[in-house]
């Protein structure tokens, strides 16, 4: 009994750690002041919640396309949220 219970718990965890990965970035999209603020706002909303923020320099544009794609189905982002962050970063990224 316990083992099974065990097993359902690992196998819980592992399906939540590698859940579904968003596809919805392949480059940027929006470029509009009002676009950028709101991803800046969603950004700073949504990934604040589970962990510090991290600097839009850590990655390259291809590198925030890959990190967004694990991480916004955990923050629960739509695919447009999901766009608007991506593009807020590389607006402000130095990479």
């Amino acid at each position: 009994m316990k083992k099974s219970i065990v097993i359902t718990i690992f196998s819980a965890a592992f399906i939540v750690s590698c859940g579904p990965k968003s596809t919805a970035v392949t480059g940027p999209k929006f470029s509009s002041a009002e676009n950028l603020a709101q991803g800046k706002t969603v950004f700073e909303n949504s990934c604040n919640r589970c962990h510090k923020l991290p600097d839009p320099a850590k990655h390259d544009d291809q590198g925030w396309i890959k990190t967004l794609s694990r991480m916004a189905p955990k923050a629960k982002l739509t695919d447009e949220q999901h766009q608007m962050v991506y593009d807020y970063l590389i607006s402000v990224n130095n990479k």
